[in-house]
């Protein structure tokens, strides 16, 4: 298999350009015109290049796409439409060039005799892990047209759970980054230039002025590090996540904030029990269904709690008590999961803890400004309190001097 970069005019007379993976030249120009492509241009391309055009590729598509994908397919098969020609229609109508270059390639491997899960597997860096297995599972009982459907909708509700962490963070990001930035420009440009008035009038200033002219002194001197220092942070942070030991103890820390911890948990607990719904739909046992989740959910403090509740579960446990041993999980899902596993009704009960607790972080994105803003408001308070006090003080002993100097 080859690389090959092409041009081609699209049905609107349109150039576009891409790259494919193929056996020949001949195989890639069939593949187009397949795609209502008019190739005028193929040429052999650097496997080098490739590769980083993947990396870049899998940015470049939204969820929201592959969402559309699943959905359409979904419907295409169930309505008794063949892959090939519904993969062609999908193609033709898809905007993202990329992603219509990658569905062309996997169109491509399923015309050599591969199976679609197969196909897909080589964009790991496109299609999620979930959408991979679930595809193989559908293939595997016969149920492909519906895991395609139960795939778009367990997407569409993980894109509306990670809105809701989005939303959440804006106001606390934008208000922290608007104080410091006010912060800053008091202690760089309005302070020193107050300074050097009240020095030129001769006034001796207090140790708490004293305090914010050498702080301003600092943030002028050395004002790089305060654009090196939390990029390094975060930096740091991101290299020592990379270790289960350090990344355990940061997502603990973070669980025990006032304000991170309510994201956190609705957070975790909303995506163990939607990754568990579709798992248990899918038809997948219970060990491999938690083992999945446990990868996916993003803290390592619930990854190895689910590792030690499915052991557990292998040996016979029933899975309620096991997250009630834990001691970290709340008592509604522990008695939602133990009505699943009398009832037989996993699939439904994990649905309700995931719907209820999206619901609960939908709420919480509503009021978190209500909830930080108070402590906004004092903490923003406090410092322009100190700076402002720390201004009026040698204006107060210089009117104070002027007094005294009038009287005599």
């Amino acid at each position: 298999m080859r690389f090959f970069t092409y041009k081609a005019i699209d049905a609107d007379g349109k150039a576009v350009r891409g790259t494919l993976e193929a056996e020949d030249e001949a195989a890639v120009r069939h593949t187009l015109e397949d795609a209502r492509l008019y190739p005028f241009s193929i040429r052999p391309g650097s496997s080098f290049f490739a590769v980083i055009s993947k990396l870049i590729a899998g940015r470049k598509v939204k969820r929201i796409e592959i969402i559309e994908f699943a959905q359409n397919l979904s419907v295409m098969l169930h309505a008794g439409i063949p892959i090939m020609t519904a993969m062609s229609d999908i193609i033709e109508s898809t905007e993202n060039r990329v992603f219509a270059d990658i569905l062309l390639d996997v169109k491509q491997d399923v015309e050599r005799g591969s199976s679609f899960n197969n196909a897909i597997d080589r964009h790991r860096n496109i299609f999620p892990d979930i959408f991979i297995r679930l595809v193989r599972v559908g293939e595997e009982t016969g149920r492909f047209d519906n895991s395609l459907a139960e795939i778009a909708d367990h997407l569409k509700r993980v894109e509306e759970l990670i809105s809701a962490i989005k939303h959440a963070l804006i106001y606390p990001v934008f208000a922290i980054v608007s104080t410091l930035g006010a912060l800053m420009f008091w202690m760089l440009y309005v302070l020193p230039k107050l300074v050097d008035t009240m020095k030129g009038l001769g006034v001796k200033l207090p140790l708490l002025t004293r305090a914010l002219i050498a702080s301003s002194d600092l943030c002028r001197k050395y004002w790089y590090l305060m654009i090196i220092l939390p990029v390094l942070a975060a930096v740091t942070i991101k290299l020592l996540k990379r270790r289960d030991s350090t990344r355990y103890y940061i997502d603990k820390i973070l669980l025990t904030l006032p304000i991170t911890k309510l994201i956190i948990f609705n957070k975790v607990i909303a995506m163990f029990a939607e990754q568990m719904r579709i798992l248990v739909v899918s038809g997948m046992t219970i060990d491999r269904s938690i083992n999945l989740a446990a990868d996916v959910i993003g803290n390592e403090v619930y990854r190895r709690s689910l590792l030690r509740v499915r052991e557990s579960v292998i040996n016979g446990a029933f899975i309620s008590d096991c997250l009630k041993a834990e001691k970290i999980y709340p008592i509604l899902v522990v008695r939602m999961v133990s009505i699943g596993e009398t009832s037989g009704t996993l699939d439904t009960q994990f649905g309700f803890l995931s719907d209820h607790y999206r619901t609960k972080l939908n709420n919480l994105t509503a009021n978190l400004g209500k909830i930080i803003e108070p402590v906004i408001i004092i903490v923003v308070g406090l410092m322009f309190a100190l700076i402002i006090l720390g201004l009026m003080l040698p204006i107060y002993d210089l009117v104070s001097n002027i007094g005294k100097g009038g009287g005599t």
